[in-house]
């Protein structure tokens, strides 16, 4: 694949993706087997719910400060003050071996991507020319799934060769490392940004000039979709390793196999979008959410399971294309802002679909896929008759894709 030109010449964005990939890596030895390691230390399937819903709160509370911060402090700064704070978590969790620590801890690190991402997209925005932000965006998303794609194998077989226990304490030691070594990399080659001025004089941009028609239609069925992904996130892992025998190895292999398909599709994907318009990819990408947890339910063989897996790295097709078109809609000089918003206000309404999976999960696994295809049926219909759809330099468009 031959790199993209904004890539090669931009030590900014390679120092993006080296910080992406070492940070990710460590994130997803460790935080990947958290259930696991949660119940292996005393905790119940409540913890375990508890953590997901404090996940999604925790993600929609730090987006808001997260894109603020960019913009007022420029991304670099911002992203070396999140990653310090993320290894402080580690320490928490290393140090103090209880359930109640890794909750403690996870407020500091569990939520990295959401606070971080902002930023990301802020440079991002900063770095590639506007017809090419889907590609732009999609190259983070690409290099992003190289650590969800080893890390879990890692800890799996650090898990396979010390325990649970043991395993996921070395994960921890691993990603306090790799995150220190990220900020090296940012503070001796990523260039310094000033943050955005303001447009119009300096007045501030309001809610609703923020979010147009086009992004409002997105963001509820957005929602939607994200109850679909969240209410059996936090079980999946339970299902695959408990309820049906397989391996922590085997599901490291699994959702390697995930990353690997949501990689090919990436830049493809990104390319047509930029030429053609975002909501048939985005569309698409709802689809496959919806079926993931219908497909699971009913898979009990590793042959089924890769099948299901497959499924979920396709669910990323029109992901990168989603974010662009936030950056494509958000007025200049409150970009980050209006992500963090975006997924302000999303996610703190999806946190209550993680505190219901626990409760759904208790009745049966089945019960709780069950309602997470119906929610992502619900909002694939919603953005199939009323989604937007925005070519890149064109405005909102009255039709469907």
């Amino acid at each position: 694949m031959k790199k993209p030109d904004f890539l090669v010449r931009n030590r900014t964005m390679v120092t993006m993706v080296l910080m992406v990939i070492l940070v990710g890596l460590g994130e997803k030895m460790a935080e990947r087997f958290l259930p696991l390691y949660i119940l292996a230390i005393g905790g119940s399937t409540w913890v375990v719910g508890g953590l997901n819903a404090m996940d999604n709160l925790l993600s929609a509370l730090y987006s808001f400060p997260g894109g603020y911060a960019a913009d007022k402090f420029g991304f670099k700064r911002s992203l070396i003050f999140f990653t310090l704070v993320a290894m402080a978590g580690y320490l928490i969790v290393i140090i103090f071996r209880s359930w109640q620590a890794v909750l403690i801890g996870s407020v500091l690190f569990i939520a990295w991507t959401a606070v971080s991402l902002p930023a990301i997209m802020s440079l991002v925005s900063k770095a590639v020319p506007k017809e090419r932000r889907a590609l732009g965006v999609s190259i983070h998303s690409f290099f992003r799934r190289i650590p969800m794609a080893l890390g879990p194998v890692i800890g799996g077989l650090l898990i396979s060769a010390f325990g649970t226990k043991t395993g996921v304490l070395y994960a921890f030691g691993a990603a306090f490392f790799m995150a220190g070594l990220a900020i090296w990399l940012m503070v001796r080659f990523m260039d310094d940004d000033k943050g955005e001025k303001e447009d119009r004089g300096g007045t501030k941009p309001s809610l609703q000039e923020m979010f147009n028609p086009g992004l409002r239609s997105l963001l509820a069925s957005d929602i939607l979709i994200r109850f679909a992904e969240q209410i059996p996130y936090a079980f999946v892992v339970v299902w695959v390793v408990n309820n049906n025998g397989l391996s922590a190895f085997q599901f490291g292999i699994l959702t390697t196999i995930e990353m690997i398909t949501a990689m090919l599709v990436y830049i493809p994907v990104a390319n047509l979008a930029d030429r053609y318009g975002k909501k048939r990819f985005v569309l698409t990408t709802f689809c496959f959410f919806t079926a993931f947890p219908i497909v699971l339910l009913f898979s009990h063989s590793f042959p089924m399971y890769v099948v299901a897996f497959i499924i979920r790295g396709l669910k990323e097709f029109g992901e990168p294309t989603r974010k662009a078109l936030i950056m494509d809609l958000a007025p200049e000089g409150a970009k980050a802002r209006t992500f963090g918003t975006y997924y302000l206000i999303r996610d703190v309404i999806v946190s209550l679909a993680a505190l219901t999976s626990a409760a759904l999960w208790n009745v049966s696994p089945a019960a709780n896929f069950l309602t997470a295809t119906a929610f992502g049926v619900a909002g694939t219909l919603l953005f199939a008759l009323f989604g937007k759809d925005v070519a890149t330099g064109a405005t909102p468009s009255r039709s469907g894709a």
